[in-house]
């Protein structure tokens, strides 16, 4: 298994960049950098391609609503190129509110968007004239719908690769369907190694089924949070807010992609409790309600015996990435973590 990290986006990148170089030392495999309504994870991505020398990059994720299918695939053979081709597309369709919120676009035919999206990514890689015919994307544009003086054009540059990876965030049924047919790697969150195959099983297989053999295995890629040690059992409390932010507050009553996954899993009445008190404002207590074993599934926290099994368990779900999101705010914890993660992983 490899171990990526996630780069913060709350502030002080430079720092954070700083000890992704050093964790890259340590044999950090990974590094993924978000994209929400923060700094766009771009300038982010090329600023770790330049002091960093080995290890991928990737975006996680770019919302496919936020840049046109041509500047998608710009970006992202751009950024393979300053990182000497070490860098992973990842893209997801995030949700209505961000989505209509602050890109003010609206949020609609998430996977037939992703496809079509994919689809010209890999067309202009190879540099051919991009002539895309879609339901939901048509390039040129249809002289009707502009001017009549658009011409398919092809990418200037070469890229340093044809097939840049692409990874797809991806819940519900029909998105890990798409996911495991056309993409190289998926993530889903808050993975639960258990319930994963009877959640996501005959998604999976529906859509392996479709695969082209040349995309090679689907690579899973995991975020998880993680804290080695035998006094660190509390910080399973800092597990809690995250998780009730996402099922509780990440979406409207009937239009939550977390609080569907949790039913999902087997937690129905407490998705519901924690959707109703979340969306009262009473975030505490929603957090309280989060129910023990799944905050202690999707984490890697305990001491290293503990996790060592645990990371077991991801690895029999089919987890080959897990994107480390450390408990313990300080660089040197965070270095020892990567250093122990990697010699259970290895």
């Amino acid at each position: 298994m490899r171990i990526g990290i996630q780069a913060s986006y709350s502030g002080g990148f430079h720092q954070t960049a700083a000890e992704i170089r050093e964790l890259e030392s340590a044999g950090l495999d990974l590094a993924t950098v978000a994209e929400v309504y923060t700094f766009d994870a771009v300038s982010q991505l090329g600023y770790l391609a330049a002091v960093t020398d080995r290890v991928e990059l990737m975006s996680g994720i770019f919302p496919i609503y936020s840049r046109t299918p041509a500047l998608t695939a710009m970006t992202a053979a751009g950024l393979d190129f300053v990182s000497d081709g070490r860098f992973t597309l990842g893209l997801g369709a995030s949700g209505p509110q961000v989505i209509e919120g602050w890109h003010g676009v609206p949020y609609d035919a998430p996977l037939q968007r992703t496809r079509e999206v994919v689809e010209i990514c890999r067309q202009v890689w190879r540099r051919e004239r991009l002539v895309h015919e879609g339901p939901k994307y048509t390039v040129p544009l249809p002289a009707e719908q502009g001017t009549g003086l658009g011409k398919p054009l092809k990418l200037i540059n070469t890229p340093v690769r044809d097939r840049i990876p692409v990874m797809l965030a991806a819940l519900g049924p029909k998105n890990v369907e798409l996911a495991a047919e056309i993409a190289e790697a998926w993530e889903p969150i808050f993975f639960m190694p258990e319930r994963a195959g009877s959640v996501w099983g005959d998604s999976l297989a529906a859509g392996k089924a479709r695969r082209d053999p040349a995309l090679g295995d689907l690579q899973i890629v995991v975020g998880v949070p993680v804290a080695i040690g035998d006094d660190v059992e509390p910080m399973l409390d800092l597990v809690r807010p995250q998780l009730a932010l996402y099922i509780g507050g990440m979406g409207a009553r009937g239009r939550n992609f977390y609080n569907d996954l949790a039913r999902r899993y087997g937690y129905e009445d407490e998705a519901r409790t924690i959707q109703d008190l979340y969306l009262d404002g009473k975030k505490d207590e929603a957090a309280a309600v989060v129910p023990e074993e799944l905050v202690r599934a999707v984490s890697l926290v305990g001491p290293e015996s503990h996790v060592a099994e645990r990371v077991a368990a991801f690895r029999e779900a089919g987890v080959t990435t897990l994107v480390l999101q450390p408990l313990d705010d300080s660089p040197e914890s965070r270095l020892r973590t990567v250093e122990t993660m990697k010699r259970l992983a290895g």
